[in-house]
């Protein structure tokens, strides 16, 4: 049997001031939180048993969208994880759910284009023969220094991970899924917090290796997405539209009005004297009035937008938008208001929280 464990704490500092009413995995691409892709992965894969870790400040959140896991045919077990104390950490707070058993671990702000099922299927095949030990994914990126990094043998073993290293022996990062036996306990039992007072996993998986075990990688040729910044969001909804979204017009849309190409307008939403053009998401119950939505744009759920023009962008629920001519490049939070000030005399009135960024 396998299981899976998600990974849904964390603080998400890296998108605030979102983050500070959103759990950074509830975060929609294409109108659907990064989450529910996660689960939708893992349960194509045939894995149906998930503990999800949850954090004090955003558990309530993960778990009202969550719930018990029905709606993607799966059983949930929350875990609390009190303090963002590392990954490896998070394993061992879910230690009594993942018990003796194999087990995905997927950060639930990662997304990878072509899921998890046929790596489970090998990982299954070679631990029933006592080959394998663990399967870490590996990506090619441009800043190595910000993430877990492997250094490879010519025949692609891996000789050593190392945790954001100041100088890189690869360009190979970490991609935020792993596959583990149980003999990941017994590695992060053996380990002490690194530096910045953390249980890094990739000190497990080097622990692992260092006790004569079996780690395989494979170097995703597919995209991978670590959704934890505004221009990582963006790339996401981009790709993401890309590739799934069709065109289903199950709103409204008046005679005045032109949709072209894959959009989707959902129930109970509403097109007048606009112009949409695909790939393109319309939220349930939002209403675009004399506006033009350009491509790779996702609008929430009771969105208004009128007199406006938006492109690739994300507008999250209940947002309002008015007189606005270009919007671009940018994600908006929810329950905000973008208002053109009608006054001549032309000024910028704002109320920013914390940690906002304003490009004018």
């Amino acid at each position: 049997m396998m299981k899976a464990l998600i990974l849904s704490g964390g603080k998400g500092t890296r998108l605030r001031p979102l983050t500070y009413t959103t759990a950074k995995q509830l975060v929609p691409i294409a109108n659907t939180p990064i989450l529910g892709y996660v689960l939708w992965h893992i349960k194509d894969a045939g894995i149906k048993d998930i503990g999800i870790i949850i954090s004090p400040e955003t558990g309530n959140e993960v778990k009202q969208y969550v719930k018990n896991g029905k709606g993607w045919g799966v059983k949930v077990t929350y875990i609390l994880q009190t303090e963002p104390a590392g990954l490896a950490h998070a394993v061992k707070t879910a230690k009594n759910f993942l018990k003796k058993d194999n087990f995905i671990m997927y950060l639930g702000d990662n997304l990878l284009s072509h899921g998890v099922k046929d790596a489970v299927r090998e990982f299954k095949r070679q631990s029933a023969l006592g080959g394998i030990d663990a399967a870490i994914f590996l990506k090619e990126v441009d800043n190595p220094k910000q993430f877990g990094v492997a250094k490879l043998d010519k025949k692609g073993n891996i000789l050593k991970l190392i945790e954001k290293p100041k100088n890189p022996p690869s360009n190979l990062a970490l991609v935020g899924v792993y596959i583990f036996t149980a003999r990941i306990h017994d590695a992060i039992d053996k380990i002490k917090p690194s530096p910045r007072g953390e249980l890094e996993i990739t000190d497990a998986i080097q622990m692992l290796l260092n006790m004569g075990g079996r780690v395989k990688s494979e170097v995703l040729k597919g995209w991978w997405l670590d959704t934890g910044k505004k221009d990582d969001i963006l790339q996401a909804n981009t790709i993401v539209l890309d590739e799934y979204i069709k065109r289903q017009i199950n709103g409204i849309v008046d005679s005045k009005s032109q949709i072209l190409g894959r959009v989707t307008v959902e129930k109970g939403a509403s097109v007048i004297n606009s112009i949409i053009r695909g790939p393109v998401v319309i939220g349930k119950n939002s209403e675009i009035k004399n506006s033009f939505i350009g491509p790779f744009t996702s609008i929430g759920r009771e969105v208004t937008v009128t007199d406006s023009s938006i492109e690739h962008s994300v507008i999250l629920s209940n947002a309002f938008l008015s007189g606005v001519e270009r919007l671009e490049d940018s994600l908006i939070g929810k329950n905000t208001k973008i208002i053109r000030n009608a006054v001549r005399h032309r000024a910028l009135r704002l109320m920013i929280g914390d940690d906002s960024t304003v490009e004018v």
